[in-house]
């Protein structure tokens, strides 16, 4: 007998559909599929009908579970959410005990693959080129040490899951990658073909540095001053963790006294910065508006991912995506 199910989420499409192109479709031949998207708005419209429901296919824009929920849905056993971070309302299901898988490891991909091209432009200047050609208007402002790709150090803060994608990437060029990362063993570090190294010597040592740290407490505020100014000249800086690991006072005085430095950062706290904010006007930062995930044509592969999950969930088979307390607790 086919499972009960029913699609849990409220977003907007500009984004892409995520069970779009087919998926829908997918899920309704695997599950008997309630016939109508529930979210936050229309729950207590539908809560009577939903007491059969055994599994949630959600993504953006998902409930975050109270008492009325799991009252109306008693059965509930899992939930299969086709986006990335789930720590808006992830933790009452697991307190109930409920599976929650997420596309999390997809969802890394269009984010190191974003990493990936800063690095490049990066290590060819392309950055600091640009503003010093429409500052200076003259062919020669190119001429200070570019490195280019071929041996340069790659620094790495974090190795989850888009800071391993990112280092497997750069493996296919002829660059060094050193890393921080507390949990980061030497075998692990070995597989990976990193060195391991301290938080001071990734700044000290990298070209480029990407932050990739989970926002955590303990995170909150780790790189300051200290880190920054100890960058190499010409070096740039880029950010699509969280903005919160970034004492952004202290970055932004940096890049102030040191016109030679880039910072890349898709992420900021707040975000966005205030409108009277600094960010705005320093040549040498540039800010995205939190492009990093994914989006249009790209969104299928988090239903993807998670229908693959339910199909070996339901044949009884392990999960490999499952967001249990331990790995919650590691999220950013």
């Amino acid at each position: 007998m086919r499972r009960k199910a029913a699609f849990f989420y409220n977003y907007p499409s500009v984004d892409g559909d995520v069970y779009g192109q087919g998926r829908r479709d997918r899920v309704a031949a695997l599950a008997d599929l309630y016939p109508h998207v529930v979210h936050a708005g229309n729950f207590d419209e539908h809560a009577g009908r939903l007491g059969e429901v055994e599994v949630i296919f959600g993504t953006w824009g998902m409930i975050r579970f109270e008492d009325k929920h799991f009252r109306a849905m008693p059965r509930l056993k899992a939930v299969f959410y086709a986006a990335g971070n789930v720590k808006a309302f992830a933790e009452p299901l697991l307190d109930k005990d409920v599976i929650l898988v997420s596309a999390w490891e997809a969802n890394a991909i269009p984010v190191a693959e974003m990493c990936l091209s800063q690095i490049l432009l990066s290590l060819r200047g392309y950055f600091r080129c640009q503003r010093l050609y429409r500052e200076k208007k003259r062919l020669d402002v190119k001429q200070y040490p570019r490195p280019g790709v071929n041996g340069e150090t790659i620094g790495m803060l974090g190795l989850g899951k888009i800071g391993t994608r990112l280092t497997r990437l750069l493996q296919s060029y002829p660059l060094k990658v050193v890393a921080y990362d507390p949990f980061l063993t030497a075998e692990r570090a070995a597989s990976l073909g990193v060195e391991r190294v301290t938080l001071d010597q990734v700044f000290q040592r990298a070209c480029v540095v990407c932050n990739h740290i989970p926002d955590i407490a303990s995170t909150r505020g780790m790189l300051g001053a200290q880190q920054f100014r100890q960058m190499r000249d010409g070096a740039t800086f880029v950010n699509t963790g969280r903005g919160a690991q970034v004492v952004e006072a202290d970055l932004l005085a940096t890049l102030r006294d040191r016109p030679d430095l880039t910072a890349l950062t898709d992420v900021t706290w707040p975000e966005p910065p205030p409108p009277d904010a600094p960010h705005w006007t320093l040549p040498n930062l540039v800010m995205t508006p939190h492009i990093g995930g994914t989006t249009g044509d790209e969104v299928v592969r988090l239903a993807d991912l998670v229908i693959k999950q339910y199909e070996a969930w339901d044949a009884g088979q392990p999960l490999t995506q499952q967001v249990t307390k331990d790995v919650f607790a590691t999220m950013g």
